[in-house]
C-alpha cells in the first residue's frame, strides 16, 4: 500500500526530488461545517485536494479533486492562501518521490453530490469547527485550516 510521510524541518528528511502544483479545498456548508476526508495513505484527516493535471487550471483541479475524493461537487468562491515551504517535504513510498510543498488553497461551497469515500479516503464527513482540533492531522493541513479559520471573511470572491 502506498504511504505518504510528511517531514517538516527535519534534518533526517529525504531531499526533495520534485515540485508539483497542488490544491486543497476548504468546503463549508450552510451550517458552517467543513468537509474533511480521512486519508487512506496515512490515516490523518485532511482537506480534499491533490495534484494539478496537465491541461487544467488550479481551480479546475480543486473542483475535480474534491468530487473524486468526497463525492461533493463544489463551486470555488475564493482563494485562502498559497503554501510553499521548502522545509516541508512529502515522501510517497510507492515510487520514492519526495515533493517539496506547493499547495494553493481555495474556499468553496457545495453545489451537489453526496459524501462518499474513494481510494484516497476512508471516511468523508462534514465536521463542526470545534471538533477539528481533536482530529489527527498533519501539521501542514492544520496550518491551512487555522489560516482559513483566522482569516477575515473578505478573502472570499463570492
Amino acid at each position: 500500500m502506498t504511504r505518504r510521510i510528511d517531514f517538516y524541518d527535519d534534518p533526517a528528511a529525504p531531499r526533495a526530488t520534485s515540485l508539483v502544483p497542488s490544491v486543497n479545498v476548504v468546503v463549508t456548508n450552510g451550517a458552517g461545517e467543513i468537509l474533511l476526508i480521512r486519508r487512506s495513505d496515512n490515516g490523518n484527516w485532511a482537506l480534499p485536494g491533490g495534484a494539478m493535471d496537465l491541461g487544467e487550471s488550479l481551480p479546475d483541479a480543486a473542483v475535480r479533486e474534491t468530487v473524486e475524493e468526497t463525492g461533493i461537487d463544489v463551486e470555488i468562491t475564493g482563494l485562502i492562501g498559497i503554501f510553499t515551504d521548502p522545509r516541508h517535504v512529502i515522501l510517497y513510498t510507492s515510487n520514492g518521490e519526495v515533493r517539496q510543498e506547493f499547495s494553493v488553497v481555495f474556499a468553496a461551497r457545495p453545489v451537489g453530490g453526496t459524501p462518499k469515500t474513494s481510494s484516497e479516503s476512508t471516511d468523508v464527513r462534514w465536521t463542526p469547527v470545534p471538533e477539528i482540533a481533536a482530529l489527527p492531522m498533519d501539521r501542514s493541513m492544520r496550518m491551512r485550516l487555522d489560516h482559513f479559520l483566522s482569516a477575515p471573511q473578505d478573502i472570499h470572491l463570492g
